[in-house]
């Protein structure tokens, strides 16, 4: 069982794949996102041909429309591990979102954890409408927080909201955060990094890229939609975005630009977040190593 891990566009999906493909396997996608059928070029999800290669599995697997919580998310990702290793194959799980891989090591606890991408999608959007339209919305779904909470902290309202997308429960019921961990599955762990500045060149090209691929149309297409996407659809990085630009909130160069930087800050919490989580095997990647080098260091390690 190998887990491969890393900032956003750091090329953890190519490992994973080639992986998958040298020792018979399968991927499990472990992205809060990626769950969402339709929302393709916004989630980076691997391609058409990749898929009918290698066997994905927790992507394509929820309407926009309808929530996902990391409950959902851990109860298909254990049965799916479960029918990969009964058939005797490879289990390669690509991370991309923090609370969910927490989840599938150490199981699920009764307090909420963090989601650095769901987070960052709520700040968007507290940039693009005002925070006190997200206040509105925390005293539907929360009164009782919301009365606590004053309309301008920007933090707590933006943690009420992402507990509440996270676990479907608002965090007024929530009175303890995780206890101690323990896990409960043996992986091999491996994180991919390069220089921070180069990251975040490779973000710039990803978001670039996206646009490109038709991010505009596809967002357009989700909004035509007879079911109105649901708030944590509406929150993903790319589509916040791209919907306040649609809306007359912003430019598409203004829209593109806060991509960009939205994916910088999601990247920069989860190197935060990645320097606490030990078990990693890092492979340290140079600003021009070609993709076989790397795969080849990956190798050592699995191998």
């Amino acid at each position: 069982m190998i887990l491969i891990l890393g900032v956003t566009a750091s090329g953890k999906g190519r490992a994973a794949f080639e992986l998958a493909k040298e020792l018979d396997g399968e991927i499990v996608s472990v992205d809060s996102m990626k769950v969402y059928r339709r929302m393709d070029i916004g989630t980076a999800k691997p391609s058409k041909e990749a898929r009918q290669q290698v066997r994905y599995h927790m992507i394509d697997i929820v309407e926009p429309s309808e929530s996902f919580s990391v409950g959902l998310f851990l109860e298909g990702a254990n049965a799916a591990i479960d029918d990969i290793r009964s058939r005797g194959k490879a289990v390669i799980a690509v991370v991309g979102t923090a609370l969910y891989i927490k989840a599938l090591l150490y199981g699920l606890f009764e307090g909420p954890g963090g989601d650095d991408q769901v987070r960052a999608g709520l700040r968007a959007r507290a940039a693009a409408e005002g925070l006190a339209s997200l206040h509105r919305e925390l005293a539907r779904i929360d009164p009782e927080a919301a009365d606590r909470i004053n309309v301008n902290d920007a933090k707590r309202i933006i943690r009420a909201l992402e507990v509440y997308q996270l676990t479907g429960k608002p965090i007024s019921s929530f009175q303890k955060q995780f206890e101690a961990e323990r896990p409960i599955r043996d992986w091999t762990i491996i994180g991919l990094r390069r220089e921070r500045a180069v990251e975040s060149r490779r973000i710039n090209a990803r978001v670039k890229k996206m646009i490109e691929q038709g991010l505009v149309a596809e967002v357009k297409s989700l909004l035509a939609e007879d079911n109105p996407l649901s708030q944590q659809a509406r929150c993903a990085i790319g589509y916040a975005e791209i919907i306040g630009h649609l809306e007359g909130r912003m430019s598409l160069d203004d829209a593109v630009e806060l991509i960009k930087k939205n994916t910088r800050r999601l990247a920069k919490g989860q190197r935060t977040w990645f320097k606490t989580f030990r078990p990693t095997q890092w492979v340290d990647i140079g600003e021009e190593e070609p993709p076989e080098s790397v795969m080849d260091r990956v190798r050592q390690i699995v191998l």
